[in-house]
């Protein structure tokens, strides 16, 4: 067993006894989640309990804080990110969903908000109602007891959904025809972070109208004693049961639903394909959810095959991710690659799904598909194996594959900055909408991106075509042309208009400029400015630049035409970076 002495000496770097200030938990955690990582066997149980301890002081200063949260509120490319405990709180969320319901009041004088809200009046809202979930992150159920009692005392209606994923909940408020709903979650952040996701009666991501009324107005009321619409002695934490209008949604069922009714305007027939998939033996899947709200779900969504087709990873209840960033990237996904190789079977998919199930990365065991590739795949299908007609959308930091696969079809492209709620001008009519990061959606679906849709068509692809997906971007690459997506990320000091500034200094690579790559020259025939700076060259290769909307990074994207172009470009995005000062 370990010592009392080394698990201490883990832990007193980083906590002040008394102090939440002061003291730094999640410092703590990690530590501690490395030390039982390298345990073995009852050793375990021992640095579990110091990380159980240790967690109770952060719940303890969840419930307790109170004042302003160490960085103002602030919702980003997709809502509210923060430190839990020191930002995410119980009362720092009860003043946030204050302000939300402040919105619908002024709706009423307002005819612009009430259209981004898709409800007309305060009382149309309270009627409607709203979705409420959480992923796994730790704290989850406590600041949902938060959201939930600010609603209750205010009338409204509460569908409470419970630990769900993302395109789930926004399905649920399509199904229910809710006024809007909130998830608590930081989507693929690491284990400290809190975060708080809202969509309005459209159900997809809250557009700028919305979400700059919600700031300004938290960070007005945040820390005073006396907030709009928030009774100055209300107890955050009263249980559900207690709460009157709570009725407690299935998410999966309403997704379900909504896919079933969305048949016809996206070729998916949900019912056949889980038949189709249970019927077969030659497909093995393996999903894993990392430890994510996505993990009680994906073995119903898929018609709870048999262990001989489906077998989920990292599936148990650990808000620590088991000490791993929560990501779908290269190196999270390997375990599901692992089992794929390993498995009998001719067809193979696997996927790695973040926690609030947003995100999903693909392999068939062979070959990492990003969305970068399967979003263009997924166009591909829908077009010229389901039939269907129309445009691609994809943010301007996605690979141009798409952009190839639409001119060659003669359809239009729809190219928005980065953010899934910049795709709102074009939904309802783009047949897929899909980002870099891995998000996802499909027309007649959800306006949210969902990892559970995206996981859907890959099946049908895999079944239908009797091929693994790298065979099948195989061909699509092979007529339309070979894109090598990459993309990386630094930490900066600078913060907005300083940051701002610094990256101004790249507006002298303009068109016609000269850029080197790799000791050679070349010219740069195009530029995009609607999202940082996307440089597109001579060899339509193209590097791109921009500030993270929810953390204190600059995000850096390349394509190259050739595979060793990728490691090329990113050294001279990392030149350009070096040029503004950003980096050393």
């Amino acid at each position: 067993m370990p010592s009392t002495e080394s698990i201490a000496a883990k832990i007193t770097p980083f906590i002040v006894p008394g102090d939440h200030d002061q003291s730094r938990y999640f410092e703590a955690i990690k530590a501690l989640v490395a030390g039982r990582d390298q345990a073995e066997g009852s050793e375990r149980a021992a640095w579990q309990q110091a990380i159980d301890g240790v967690y109770a002081l952060v719940a303890d200063e969840i419930r307790n804080r109170a004042g302003q949260p160490l960085k103002p509120v602030s919702f980003g490319t997709s809502g509210w990110r923060g430190l839990l405990g020191k930002e995410l709180f119980v009362r720092s969320v009860a003043v946030v969903t204050a302000a939300i319901l402040s919105l619908y009041k002024k709706a009423e004088q307002d005819g612009e908000l009430a259209g981004a809200l898709g409800v007309a009046s305060f009382a149309e809202m309270r009627e409607r109602g709203c979705v409420l979930g959480f992923d796994n992150r730790f704290g989850g159920p406590m600041l949902a007891l938060a959201v939930a009692n600010v609603l209750a005392a205010n009338g409204v209606r509460i569908l409470y959904a419970g630990e769900a994923t993302t395109g789930a909940l926004s399905a649920s408020v399509l199904i229910r025809h809710a006024a809007f709903s909130i998830n608590l979650t930081p989507s693929h952040n690491p284990l400290e972070y809190g975060g708080f996701k809202y969509n309005a009666a459209d159900a997809g991501p809250a557009a700028p109208i919305l979400t700059e009324h919600i700031t300004r107005t938290a960070r007005d009321c945040m820390g005073r004693q006396s907030v709009p619409l928030l009774p100055p002695d209300l107890d955050l934490q009263k249980p559900l049961d207690q709460l009157p209008d709570v009725s407690h949604e299935d998410a999966l069922a309403s997704w379900q639903r909504l896919v079933r009714e969305g048949k016809r305007r996206h070729g998916l027939d949900y019912d056949q394909l889980v038949q189709d998939f249970a019927a077969r033996d030659d497909i093995f899947v393996c999903l894993d959810p990392v430890h994510g709200a996505s993990r009680d779900m994906l073995a119903a969504l898929l018609g709870n095959p048999d262990a001989g087709h489906l077998k989920i990873l990292r599936h148990t209840a650990d808000p620590t991710f088991g000490g791993i960033a929560p990501e779908p990237s290269s190196a999270n996904l390997r375990p599901v690659m692992a089992e794929l190789q390993a498995a009998g079977q001719p067809l193979r998919l696997g996927a790695i799904i973040d926690p609030d199930g947003d995100r999903i990365r693909f392999t068939d065991g062979n070959v990492e598909i990003s969305m970068n590739q399967f979003g263009a795949m997924a166009y591909h299908y829908l077009h010229e194996h389901k039939g269907k007609r129309g445009m691609a959308a994809k943010t301007v930091a996605t690979s141009n594959l798409a952009n190839a696969l639409a001119a060659g079809f003669g359809e239009e492209l729809f190219e928005p900055r980065v953010g899934f709620k910049e795709f709102k001008p074009v939904i309802g009519r783009a047949l897929v909408c899909f980002e870099e990061s891995d998000g996802i959606t499909v027309i007649g679906h959800t306006p949210e991106k969902d990892a559970f849709i995206g996981l859907m068509l890959a099946l049908d692809m895999t079944l239908t075509l009797k091929k693994p997906l790298g065979a099948y971007l195989h061909e699509i690459e092979e007529r339309y042309g070979y894109y090598y997506p990459a993309k990386d990320s630094a930490l900066v000091s600078q913060q907005g208009e300083t940051l701002l500034t610094a990256l101004n200094k790249l507006a002298r690579y303009d068109v016609g400029a000269t850029l080197e790559v790799g000791g050679r020259a070349h010219t740069v025939k195009r530029v995009i400015a609607i999202d940082g700076r996307k440089l597109i060259l001579d060899d339509d290769s193209w590097i791109m630049i921009r500030p993270s909307g929810t953390e204190p990074k600059v995000r850096f994207y390349v394509e190259a035409r050739n595979p060793e172009g990728c490691g090329q470009l990113v050294e001279t995005a990392k030149s350009l970076l070096a040029e503004t000062g950003l980096l050393p």
